[in-house]
């Protein structure tokens, strides 16, 4: 099974950037995508349809053109649930569960901590509620989880580590919550396959960062411990454009 991860900054807005192109080469059977910044009150339309896929998502039921996720997959899964447990967080638009036969899809798009770090408690909050929902998920089956996780893990995951020790994405508080929750018997997969590469998935729009290569790796596939040993690629897909985001992938023997 192939899947595959983006977060678009705004679906209307890349469509026109050839997006339904790029999707088609990499050929998914399931597409993640976050910050689409829809909304629709009455939940009944939505910008994109794709032939042979079924059609999930969540918006922000607070504030109009933020956050929001979307999951596209061929395979109709067996259950499919919003937030975390009791729907925590679906007023933000931020996670979709998939059941499938042999394990969970989570895709989130991980809160931002914000400008001068005014979200971090929230951010925080929800890194803690994530591990009690993936421990109760993991009673039943194993989790493929992926999004905009909003962190930089490692020195390796960013251009220039030292200069954003205290900027969010690269918090001591965020680094701490993202490499507890590997603890918890989770795989980061692209640094599983990809231990010493230097590859990123989101550039700022400012200083030609992009074309500098002055990003960050923010956007993941984790997967549950006993999942590892089926894990046949997971990459960066940063030739894609149209976002300040690129996808990335993972193919797993389910």
């Amino acid at each position: 099974m192939k899947l595959v991860s983006f977060n678009v900054n705004g679906l209307r807005a890349i469509l026109g950037k050839g997006f339904v192109e790029s999707i088609a080469s990499l050929d998914p059977d399931v597409l993640v995508l976050q910050e689409t910044k829809y909304c629709d009150p009455l939940h009944v339309s939505f910008p994109l349809e794709l032939p042979g896929y079924h059609l999930y998502w969540t918006d922000s039921k607070l504030r109009k053109g933020y956050s929001g996720v979307a999951i596209y997959t061929r395979i109709e899964p067996l259950n499919v649930t919003y937030g975390l447990l009791e729907g925590k967080y679906d007023e933000e638009g931020r996670v979709i569960t998939l059941e499938f036969p042999s394990f969970y899809l989570v895709g989130a798009y991980v809160p931002n901590s914000g400008d001068g770090l005014k979200r971090l408690d929230f951010r925080m909050g929800y890194e803690k509620d994530l591990v009690e929902y993936f421990h109760y998920l993991e009673k039943t089956k194993p989790i493929v989880y992926c999004g905009d996780l909003n962190v930089a893990h490692k020195e390796i995951d960013l251009k220039n580590p030292k200069a954003n020790e205290h900027n969010p994405g690269y918090t001591i508080e965020e680094r701490t919550a993202f490499s507890h929750l590997l603890e918890q018997g989770y795989v980061d997969t692209f640094r599983l396959l990809h231990p010493d590469e230097v590859k990123y998935s989101w550039w700022s729009y400012r200083f030609n960062a992009r074309a500098n290569n002055a990003g960050w790796r923010i956007d993941y596939f984790l997967v549950s411990e006993s999942l590892k040993d089926k894990v046949e690629a997971a990459e960066i897909h940063n030739e894609i454009m149209g976002s300040d985001h690129c996808p990335v992938s993972l193919i797993i023997n389910s």
